[in-house]
């Protein structure tokens, strides 16, 4: 095997390295990007139980909610149970 060969064969473990670092840090950010939605998903339907309970509540506020629980059973569904 050629100097050249061995050049070759050493950069294409290194991109092979680089593309599974890149692929392991897209899915970090995938997986934070979707906390950070479903943090704001709990916010917000927090929000409407907040307001149902003073008597402020409206129909879209139970349609929000309603809407919110869904989505969060979605994200449940595909990233796992939200943890408390």
């Amino acid at each position: 095997m050629g100097f050249m060969d061995k050049v070759k064969a050493q950069a294409e473990v290194g991109l092979a390295k680089a593309t599974e670092a890149t692929k392991a840090g897209q899915e970090k950010l995938d997986q934070a990007t979707a906390k950070h939605k479903a943090d704001g998903m709990l916010h917000d339907l927090g929000a409407a139980l907040y307001a149902e309970r003073l008597g402020r509540a409206t129909e879209q506020t139970a349609a929000d909610a309603d809407r919110l629980v869904a989505d969060l059973q979605a994200y449940e569904a595909e990233y796992g149970n939200l943890e408390p």
